[in-house]
């Protein structure tokens, strides 16, 4: 190498400059030169071949290239141009990041000084210029540049194919657990990585946004890619950080939040900053990114010395190398380290593997944990199962022995109320032809057995719920005891008042059937009760809705009265109110007994409509056995 000037290109860029040359060392930036100059430089390399001209050395082709080249360039050797970007024009080629070599002849080759001249195309934002030029025989030539094109683009090319790929991958994963979101968190930073190396790997600009910094000015759509890559990267950042946080199971919302607005700001930044702030914003945003990367993994080595975990040991190793390596790019950013290369190729795709190996890892893990979940918890159920089997079985055996319970009880308060009174009416009619003397007929006393029978029989047939119909009116719900009473109280000669509304409110507002057979059972009770115990000369009965779903049965006789509190015992006055009380809770009701010695007794029974008691329910199916029973004992 003799020498490497530089000169501005004058008003036709593709003409070569007489003047104005100046020493450079390469690599070179322009604009820390002619900070304001944007467009093309002219460069001049001069240098000598020094094997003799007659030897065999001096026969070889030469090889010569360059590193990079910001951003787009034409290279002469002597005076023929040999190469060229596609577009020297905005919008210019970005080959900023391929090796370029080529392999002069011996006979391209002067015996004394040759000139290799480069032109090179870029605005002053983005640090144009060339790196050293390299030169010696065509095979050293090969090597080298085979091996900087592999780790310099085909490596960037397999990195951004194996990111898209593990973001698609993790991303399905998301969307089919969305509560593993630290798969999310995977793929929305392996999308923002894939983003930043397409900035990288583009040959030219993207049309994608519109001019939005202040003038505009050529090279515009260069600095929009420009602008693109920096929020790229910070998205990256910010993903990268809130993924190594929740993978190591942190949930710090503030330092999300943070994070978020920090990463959002510098884009805002990024997309409205002049163009002569671009340079300065872009490192320093540079700069913050790298700090808070550094922060992160070192923090991922605090949690890992903290929990001491297999994966978390895993993580930080990862981590590590994470660090180790931006560090040593981060110097080359900066220009503190020239003459090494980047590590980023050589392991990103390493690491990127190792971070979607560890995803999987705890994938599987908690697979494996879901399987012994689901064992476990197939096992609890199978032995739920059994156990409620067991009891079950208990339950059945222990509800079959109280129906038969229940059916004794319903069918002694069935014999009392019903073919007790009727027994009652009898006895009452009979005592009273022995007071006066008098003899019953046969045909009177045909119909009382009759009427005994056919108490029996009703009692067979409709001592339940099944077959049980609500009747149209008040006045059809009491007709068949009026008649059968009113006879009794005739030949008792016991005066009688009966009362009820002609019609039910309302469709809504009417009782079930099975209130309606204990009102009546409760309503044949009270009337037996005051025959029997009374001696009343008058009784009264009442059957009205006095408000909305509520029925009122009230029963009052004029007779002699008795004390409440004290009937209360095993007397057959005792039962028949238990019998009444018992019969009102099922159908929802509530029983009330008022007496006055010497001036008679009130039963009253009010009654809430569609009740749904599930005492009462209950009690259904436990009618509905009796019935089948009494109906079976009847046709034997």
């Amino acid at each position: 190498m003799l020498s490497v000037q530089a000169t501005k290109a004058g008003a036709d860029a593709r003409v070569r400059p007489s003047d104005g040359w100046v020493p450079v060392t390469l690599p070179d930036v322009w604009s820390r030169r002619w900070p304001d100059h944007s467009g093309s430089v002219w460069y001049r390399i001069d240098w000598e071949r020094q094997c003799p001209s007659g030897t065999d050395a001096g026969k070889e082709p030469v090889g010569f290239g360059f590193q990079r080249i910001f951003m787009a360039a034409e290279v002469f050797v002597q005076d023929d141009r040999i190469w060229s970007d596609a577009a020297l024009t905005d919008p210019i080629t970005h080959g900023w990041n391929t090796p370029r070599w080529w392999a002069l002849p011996a006979s391209a080759v002067r015996s004394g000084v040759n000139t290799v001249w480069v032109r090179v195309v870029g605005p002053a934002e983005l640090t144009p210029g060339i790196e050293p030029i390299q030169l010696g025989t065509v095979e050293s030539m090969r090597h080298q540049f085979e091996g900087l094109d592999w780790r310099r683009r085909t490596a960037f090319v397999l990195t951004n194919g194996i990111s898209a790929a593990f973001g698609c991958i993790f991303l399905v994963i998301w969307l089919m657990r969305r509560s593993e979101r630290t798969y999310g968190w995977f793929a929305l930073m392996s999308f923002a990585w894939s983003l930043y190396l397409s900035t990288l790997l583009s040959s030219a600009p993207w049309s994608i946004w519109p001019i939005v910094s202040e003038g505009g000015g050529p090279f515009e759509s260069s600095l929009r890619m420009a602008r693109l890559n920096i929020m790229a990267m910070v998205a990256y950042i910010v993903c990268f950080s809130i993924f190594s946080l929740r993978f190591g199971e942190q949930r710090l919302p503030r330092t999300e939040r943070v994070l978020w607005i920090a990463g959002g700001l510098a884009c805002l930044t990024i997309l409205l900053v002049p163009r002569s702030l671009l340079e300065a914003s872009s490192q320093m945003i540079s700069l913050c990114c790298a700090l808070v990367f550094f922060m992160v993994c070192l923090q991922v080595q605090w949690r890992a010395w903290q929990r001491r975990s297999l994966q978390n040991i895993a993580m930080a190793l990862c981590w590590a190398s994470f660090l180790i390596v931006s560090a040593h790019d981060l110097l080359l950013m900066f220009r503190i380290w020239d003459d090494h290369e980047s590590w980023v190729p050589l392991t990103v795709i390493l690491t990127t593997a190792l971070i979607a190996l560890l995803l999987g890892w705890r994938l599987a893990a908690n697979t494996r944990r879901i399987e012994h979940f689901n064992i476990q918890l197939e096992q609890h159920v199978n032995d739920a199962r059994i156990e409620l089997a067991n009891a079950l079985e208990r339950e059945h055996a222990q509800k079959l022995e109280h129906i038969r319970l229940q059916e004794r009880v319903h069918l002694a308060h069935d014999l009392h109320d019903s073919l007790g009174g009727s027994l009652v009416r009898s006895i009452a009619v009979v005592e009273r032809a022995q007071r006066s003397q008098q003899t019953l007929p046969n045909e009177r006393m045909l119909s009382l057995l009759k009427l005994l029978r056919d108490d029996l029989r009703q009692m067979i047939d409709h001592g339940s719920s099944v077959g049980a119909t609500v009747p149209e009116t008040p006045e059809l719900w009491m007709a068949p005891l009026r008649y059968r009473f009113t006879r009794i109280f005739d030949e008792l000669n016991i005066a009688w008042e009966w009362h009820s509304d002609p019609v039910w409110r309302s469709e809504d507002e009417r009782p079930s059937a099975l209130q309606c057979l204990g009102l009546s059972r409760i309503l044949e009770e009270a009337l037996t009760n005051a025959i029997k115990h009374s001696q009343a000369k008058t009784i009264r009965v009442w059957c009205h809705q006095t408000a909305p779903f509520l029925l009122l049965l009230h029963v009052e006789d004029d007779g002699k009265g008795f004390d409440v509190p004290a009937a209360h015992d095993t007397s057959g006055l005792g039962v028949g109110m238990r019998s009444m009380a018992e019969r009102a809770r099922r159908i929802g009701g509530q029983l009330t007994v008022t007496s006055t010695i010497g001036k008679g007794s009130v039963v009253r029974v009010d009654v809430a409509l569609q009740c749904q008691n599930p005492v009462f329910n209950i009690d259904i199916d436990v009618d509905n056995t009796i019935n089948n029973t009494l109906r079976k004992d009847s046709s034997s």
